[in-house]
């Protein structure tokens, strides 16, 4: 059972106080940063004229979703829900949208099962028809349609979910599971189980790119495998209209490349033409009737992952744009401990206020590309180096070198002559490699606003997560 956290009681104990006298670990967003994170997103779908579908997993917030989906009236609220406690908490919002004359849209991230039917009934009926969206990727799956129909009084929206190569979930395009589910997909929506939406991939792969704008190239992927899929499916129903549905922060916010802008910048022979040709095929599927979809979900706050992935340039992406970071505080310090005669510093953060999610070394030779677990930000450090062009492969100063638990040590990445000095009871903010997992060990978030002038570090807020399943 869930327990409830006021909202209100938590405002009244934090906000018009400063990051310098709350009690630490907690997790920090930054307000300007989560709302530019979020129009840049909105402005390149809009922009590109790409249906948007917001994954709130990363922070599991009322507050954030809204930003997340914008203010446009006229624009549908489309999300995603990796739990099915987000999926239950966020109703009231969608509710509320849908009062407002926007359509609303709830995708269940995992492909349907057996005790997520009564759950899903719930809400389902609760949004009413078109509310609800599940995956399928495997037969078994096709009862839960029938009977999720039933229980909600909706055939529910579905996805069949293609795998491109993550093999995290899906079936492959052109396989004969694929094609086999294309022709049950188009069965159960004949005799009103489900509503054959179209199909959705994720690359998670793109997490691996370390290139700048390289995830373009995984974007290009998941269309044209996407193409595929529905091209099989038009074959026996020739108007079926279809959403195809691609992302990851890395590929969804690569959109925001300047060539998209201005088409006639990009040629096919010329040093834009990885733009040039995305771009055409993006025109291609559009005027067979598709409907374009991207989602994404981390890249409101960012992390250490998505800076290293490189998928916009540094004018694009840079550590400026990191909104969550992790309060910590110095406990002890170790001269002499760490590698080379410099000092170690124990901080009263580990891997449940941290995460222990690393970011894959894609170096060559393995060992030269960042592999910490988290990098001290020069909030509050004096000296602490600041983030070039290719960090963080190429960064040091301080960062967690080593962690447990509830205990994380500080190495300093660098020369000892230059090693900045750290003192017990020192405050620093720490930004996590994997926002997702790090949000996870907290129950709420501090909220600052960067903005405000001489009140960077005071709390304007408090949001709760959806913890749970």
């Amino acid at each position: 059972m869930a327990v409830h956290i006021s909202k209100d009681l938590l405002k009244a104990q934090y906000v018009g106080k400063s990051l310098y006298q709350v009690p630490t670990p907690a997790c920090v967003l930054d307000l300007a940063k989560l709302e530019a994170n979020c129009n840049l997103m909105l402005e390149a779908s809009q922009r590109l004229d790409l249906s948007w579908r917001a994954h709130i997993k990363t922070h599991k917030t009322a507050e954030l979703t809204r930003l997340q989906v914008g203010d446009d009236s006229s624009s549908a609220v489309n999300i995603i829900v990796s739990t099915l406690t987000e999926a239950e908490n966020v109703v009231p919002l969608l509710q509320e949208f849908r009062q407002n004359s926007r359509k609303v849209n709830v995708l269940y991230c995992l492909p349907i099962y057996t005790s997520c039917v009564d759950r899903l009934a719930q809400v389902s009926a609760q949004l009413g028809p078109n509310g609800l969206t599940v995956m399928v990727d495997h037969p078994d799956q096709l009862k839960y349609l029938t009977l999720l129909a039933s229980k909600s009084g909706n055939p529910p929206l579905v996805f069949l979910k293609i795998n491109v190569g993550s093999n995290r979930a899906g079936v492959f395009p052109g396989s004969a599971m694929c094609n086999f589910l294309v022709d049950k997909l188009l069965v159960s929506e004949a005799v009103g189980s489900c509503v054959f939406l179209g199909v959705y991939t994720h690359a998670s792969k793109s997490y691996e790119t370390r290139d700048d704008w390289q995830a373009l190239d995984f974007l290009g992927l998941e269309f044209n495998e996407l193409y595929d899929v529905a091209r099989v499916v038009r074959k026996e129903r020739p108007n079926h209209p279809l959403v195809l549905s691609v992302g990851a922060t890395p590929t969804a916010t690569s959109l925001q490349h300047p060539d998209f802008d201005d088409p006639a910048a990009a040629t096919t022979n010329g040093p834009n033409a990885q733009t040039s040709k995305l771009a055409s095929l993006i025109q291609t599927l559009k005027q067979d009737g598709f409907t374009l979809e991207v989602h994404a979900g981390v890249y409101p706050t960012l992390d250490i992952q998505q800076l290293a992935a490189h998928s916009r340039d540094s004018k694009f992406l840079n550590s400026n744009a990191i909104a969550i970071s992790v309060l910590v505080e110095v406990a002890s310090l170790y001269p002499g401990r760490g590698p080379h005669g410099t000092t170690e510093a124990l901080v009263n953060a580990g891997t449940l206020a941290i995460g222990r999610e690393p970011c894959k070394d894609m170096g060559s030779p393995a060992g030269i590309h960042y592999s910490n677990w988290g990098i001290v930000s020069p909030w509050n450090a004096e000296k602490q180096p600041s983030p070039g062009k290719n960090f963080p492969a190429e960064h040091g100063g301080w960062q967690i070198g080593q962690i447990t638990q509830e205990h994380g040590i500080l190495t300093w990445v660098g020369e000892k002559e230059d090693e900045v000095p750290l003192y017990v009871g020192q405050r620093l903010r720490v930004w996590p490699n994997h926002a997702c997992i790090t949000s996870a060990g907290h129950a709420w978030y501090l909220i600052v606003d960067s903005r405000n002038q001489g009140r960077k570090d005071e709390i304007v807020d408090v949001w709760v997560r959806w913890n749970g399943w």
